[in-house]
This record gives C-alpha cells, structure tokens and sequence, in this order.
C-alpha cells in the first residue's frame, strides 16, 4: 500500500473546502484516471441539467476505476476537476460536503485544483473530474 500523507502548511493557511494543499506519497505505481463524466458502463448520459446526479455517477465510474485495480478512495492522492458553470461551485461544494465523509472517512481530503472551462466534450455535462491514485 501507498505511504500517503495529506498536508496543509500553516504557511498556506485552511484550505476552502473539502481537499488538502499537499500530497506527500511514497508508492510504487501510480494510476492516472481519465477525467470521467456522467456516463454508465453503457455510454448513457445520465442527470442531463441535474449537477448533483452527474457527481454522483462520475464519483460511482471513479470507484469503478479504482476497484478495477485493486483500489479505493484511500488511494486517491489527486483530483482535478473541470466545471462549466461557476454558479455550480456551492453545488459541488454542499456534494463533497455530504459525500466525502463516506468516501475519505479519515477526514483527510486529497488535493483538488477545480477550473472553470468553457465547456465539455459533451453539452450537457456540467463537470468532469480527473483522478490519480497511488498504489
């Protein structure tokens, strides 16, 4: 298993949500995750208009990349992740708020750098999230 440590520098000061400044890993292989968005196995759209319903699939495919390998969420070390709406920030905020505690029950959160693009592959998807885990 990865040696992961999450970091927050009183330098830097108390991060704004539900993430950690620095990952500090020593691991032996990492796993680079394509940015999902919220699609099922099957290629379907899911939650079109609804922000909340495309987090919890995106979420639900990055559990399924990681369970795939051999890992969970306590590998993960960093996310990115690409919104085109900004007045979706307090939704993905109030989400990460509800769902983290499950997902990291350490309370520890990995880094998370969160850009406001102009728009996705696809229209109708709000948000896409990329992920790295260590192993």
């Amino acid at each position: 298993m990865a040696g992961i440590k999450f970091l927050n520098p009183d330098a830097l000061g108390k991060p704004l949500g539900q993430y950690s400044h620095i990952a500090r890993v020593k691991a032996s292989e990492f796993l680079f995750i394509a940015g999902q968005v919220a699609v099922d196995k099957s290629g379907k759209a899911i939650g079109a208009d609804d922000f909340d319903a495309q987090c919890v699939q995106i979420f639900a495919n990055i559990e399924a990349a990681l369970t795939s390998q051999g890992a969970n969420f306590a590998n993960v070390v960093a996310f990115t992740t690409y919104m085109v709406h900004s007045q979706d920030i307090p939704k993905f905020m109030k989400y990460r708020l509800r769902e983290f505690p499950r997902l990291f029950p350490n309370g520890a959160y990995p880094p998370n750098t969160l850009l406001m693009i102009d728009r996705l592959v696809h229209e109708a998807y709000l948000i896409e999230i990329e992920t790295v885990a260590a192993l």
